[in-house]
């Protein structure tokens, strides 16, 4: 597993959504996720969200995933 495959699932599971993976060791990884969908949502509710877009693949090829999940600011 890779960072880039791992933007990828979440924008296709979270459309519009901005997002920055980083990881180097191929199982451990760190998320900023920004997305419209996060709105009036608790931070648990934000986060199952992101690993709702992983599926199975959490807990396996990606062993941990540290998340910062945010409404972007409006301009």
């Amino acid at each position: 597993m890779d960072s880039k495959t791992i933007e990828q699932m979440i924008r296709d599971g979270l459309p519009g959504a901005e997002v920055t993976v980083q990881g180097d060791d191929g199982v451990h990884f760190e998320a900023v996720v920004l997305s419209d969908d996060f709105a009036g949502k608790s931070t648990l509710q934000r986060h199952r969200m992101v690993y709702a877009t992983l599926g199975e693949k959490m807990g396996r090829e990606i062993h941990a995933l540290g998340l910062r999940t945010e409404v972007p600011e409006a301009d």
